[in-house]
């Protein structure tokens, strides 16, 4: 006899199939279902100039990326030897993931749930991190403020990037959609 596994709920992905897609059309007066704003995926990365120096940090960092995630994070090598920096072609200097589906709606949800809030002298997100096309790009200058890591882990501090890719037709219709899923951006002073 086969048991049915029961898949829990994403609670941004529903809601932004149940009310927010809806809403956003509305709004911004979109005829076409398919032209509303939505996010494809999420990419987060870790930079590791250091990492050719010390094998702990990319460990660390992988460690880090494994537990926010829920996926294993590719390295990212060196294209090019510049001499400047003492880096070689063929160097590890980076780790990324991308999430797509339920695990980035839900990577999203904790990110503004738990994570912005616990950031010290939080006063939003800048709105100037768009790109012409309306990603949207956010930098984490510490990882502990995750509350899936231990302290231990957190010992070899490192930041991260995560950057949002949104289809859609401008960098301010995208700003609705990450508003309207609760992203907290800073008052914008006169």
């Amino acid at each position: 006899m086969a048991t049915a596994t029961i898949k829990p709920t994403v609670r941004l992905r529903d809601q932004y199939n149940k009310v927010i897609a809806g809403e956003l059309k509305k709004e911004l007066e979109i005829a076409n279902p398919h032209e509303v704003p939505r996010l494809l995926k999420i990419t987060i990365n870790v930079g590791l100039g250091k990492a050719k120096d010390d094998k702990k940090m990319l460990e660390a960092a992988t460690n880090t990326l494994r537990k926010i995630t829920g996926q294993q994070p590719v390295e990212t090598i060196a294209k090019k030897s510049i001499a400047a920096f003492k880096l070689r072609e063929g160097n590890k200097i980076g780790l990324k993931v991308t999430l797509r589906g339920d695990k980035m709606y839900e990577f999203l949800d904790r990110l503004i749930t738990l994570v912005l809030p616990r950031l010290r002298d939080f006063h939003g997100v800048s709105a100037k991190a768009f790109d012409r096309q309306g990603n949207f790009s956010l930098g984490l200058i510490d990882q502990s403020v995750f509350p899936e890591l231990t302290f231990e882990e957190t010992t070899t501090a490192h930041g991260l990037q995560a950057v949002f890719t949104i289809n859609s037709k401008s960098p301010a219709h995208s700003r609705r959609l990450l508003e309207s899923f609760g992203m907290p951006f800073e008052k914008e002073s006169k």
